[in-house]
């Protein structure tokens, strides 16, 4: 009985990413400043209930994610936005505060890494009431 030996080439595709792609692609350039906004927002309340329940890892966690909210909001912000100023001010403000819970680490106390937590979600909140962007409960 004669052998038959298929031979396959098989072809096996890397794609080729440059280093500026993959800058574009961890930062979301498209998303609207609504959804910074949201995104902001969701993290630094996430990041103080983190904080009631005793959670220093994930109030440092959340926080990290917030400050990197607030830059991308601030690299988008119009020049002509006649709220520009206070908005850039209370977001620099969630980045400092954020800065602090950070430097305190995920071993402080979570009662420590409150007060800063507290201080950068205000300073979001006040961020998007200057830009209008806060949104309303229908309930």
């Amino acid at each position: 009985m004669p052998t038959v030996m298929l031979v396959g080439l098989a072809t096996v595709w890397f794609p080729f990413v440059s280093d500026e792609s993959i800058a574009r692609a961890s930062e979301p350039s498209s998303t609207s400043l609504q959804e910074q906004g949201d995104g902001l927002m969701k993290n630094v309340e996430e990041m103080v209930a983190h904080g009631g329940m005793g959670d220093a890892k994930a109030i440092v966690h959340h926080c990290g994610e917030a400050t990197r909210y607030a830059e991308t909001i601030l690299k988008h912000l119009s020049v002509s936005d006649s709220h520009r100023d206070d908005a850039m001010a209370s977001l620099n403000e969630v980045i400092r505060q954020c800065s602090r819970v950070s430097d305190i680490g995920i071993h402080a106390d979570p009662g420590q890494l409150l007060n800063p937590a507290l201080k950068a979600r205000a300073a979001a909140w006040e961020s998007m009431k200057s830009l209008g962007l806060t949104r309303t409960n229908k309930s």
